[in-house]
């Protein structure tokens, strides 16, 4: 089956338009440049990232080992073989994040966003989640 434009096996979903491809792609697009940057500075570490760990209550030293994870599962959400399980290690890193945020009062609603648009963009780009998970009901078979 290739990627995002076959119909599944299932018969319940028909492939995805082009335009829905490329809207998902353009979905997926923001939140992994983001966690790309994100990651990426976690690794080089400016005053700033360690700052911001203090802050949110954790040891700078361990941004060396959530730069790693973030960036891991963010490339495997942008490969489209392993966008499922990248999308599911997200999901938990960003509950992480909503979490920190939530405990010391600031605003989460960023970490939410980029939740959703992980997932409504995966969603749009690939037929055997839209199979898995229907929008809607087709109608019973007489």
């Amino acid at each position: 089956m290739t990627e995002g434009r076959s119909t599944s096996t299932l018969g319940a979903q028909p492939a995805a338009s082009k335009k829905l491809l490329w809207v998902g792609w353009g979905m997926s697009a923001l939140p992994v440049l983001l966690l790309l940057f994100s990651g990426v500075m976690k690794l080089i570490k400016p005053a700033t990232v360690a700052e911001g760990f203090v802050h949110l209550g954790y040891p700078d030293n361990l941004a060396l080992g959530i730069g790693i994870a973030e960036l891991t599962s963010t490339v495997l959400y942008a490969i489209p073989r392993t966008a499922v399980l990248g999308a599911i290690l997200l999901t938990g890193y960003l509950g992480g994040a909503t979490a920190s945020h939530v405990r010391i009062g600031e605003p989460f609603t960023m970490a939410i966003v980029m939740g959703v648009l992980v997932w409504g963009g995966l969603y749009l780009r690939d037929d055997r989640l839209r199979v898995l998970l229907p929008l809607r009901k087709e109608p019973a078979q007489r």
